[in-house]
């Protein structure tokens, strides 16, 4: 199994920090997951102009074909503006529509403040499904009143993010499963 761990933004630290976590997490459950952290602060991605992903060089295309290889993607992202960034949003530009087809898709959210608490809901997840992700119903929302000197210092944060990542690798196996049951009924 495969997981991209995407923390999607160039500025801030938050978010990377909750993503380090997630890594953590994955690591230390399950010795046969190969994780990938991807960091968009460390890539110089171009602006998307409509060519398949697999036209792009350097940066943007190592970036975009891991994405289409995982089976799963734990995304991290801050909120800015009440929306999400927009170099996440351009990641999504550059994949095909149906790129997370088969894929189990988990988020984790960090603001300023519990205002922008529904922007999963009503600004993530509606991408996320237009692109054919299966996603984890629930998400982890980390408020700023949560870090301190770039740790997590909230129990139940870190609670939530561990459960995320069981729910994720769960849900992975589940469908993996489910599907390649499905498939073997077909002659081809």
């Amino acid at each position: 199994m495969k997981i991209v761990a995407l923390s999607g933004s160039k500025v801030g630290s938050k978010t990377r920090t909750a993503i380090d976590y997630v890594v953590q997490e994955i690591n230390k459950k399950e010795n046969d997951i190969e994780v990938t952290l991807l960091d968009l602060a460390d890539y110089d991605i171009i602006f998307s102009d409509g060519r398949n992903y697999l036209d792009y060089e350097g940066d943007t295309a190592f970036v975009t074909r891991e994405l289409m290889s995982a089976d799963a993607i734990i995304i991290g992202t801050p909120i800015f503006q009440a929306s999400i960034p927009g170099t996440l949003k351009n990641i999504f530009d550059l994949l095909p529509v149906d790129a997370f087809r088969d894929k189990i898709t988990s988020m984790v959210l960090t603001a300023g403040s519990s205002k922008h608490y529904l922007i999963g809901e009503y600004n993530l997840k509606p991408i996320l499904a237009y692109m054919k992700a299966q996603i984890v119903p629930s998400y982890v929302f980390i408020e700023e009143k949560d870090f301190l000197r770039g740790q997590i210092t909230e129990d139940d944060v870190l609670f939530r993010l561990e459960r995320l990542v069981e729910d994720t690798i769960l849900l992975t196996k589940t469908y993996t499963t489910m599907r390649l049951e499905q498939e073997s009924h077909y002659d081809f």
